[in-house]
């Protein structure tokens, strides 16, 4: 799955557009390097979002095409 749809899919980020501006500006990494929208993700990747001074990093941990609200935080974990 793409990044960009994966952030929406598990609702890590809101709106794929926001994912795509945020991948393409470069302030989203995976495994330590920059990665563009098209990239592929795969379970135990880890991404890091940089908004502002802020900096968050998960761990994938299921990839699913479409998920309910509920469960979406299953695909995913926050690490420190």
């Amino acid at each position: 799955m793409r990044l960009d749809k994966y952030l929406k899919v598990s609702r890590i980020i809101k709106r794929r557009t926001v994912a795509n501006e945020a991948a393409d500006a470069g302030r989203v990494t995976v495994n330590g390097k920059v990665a563009r929208a098209s990239y592929e993700v795969k379970a135990g990747d880890v991404i890091e979002i940089r908004f502002g001074e802020k900096l968050t990093r998960y761990e994938v941990l299921a990839v699913q095409d479409n998920v309910g609200k509920a469960d979406a935080a299953e695909l995913y974990r926050v690490l420190p």
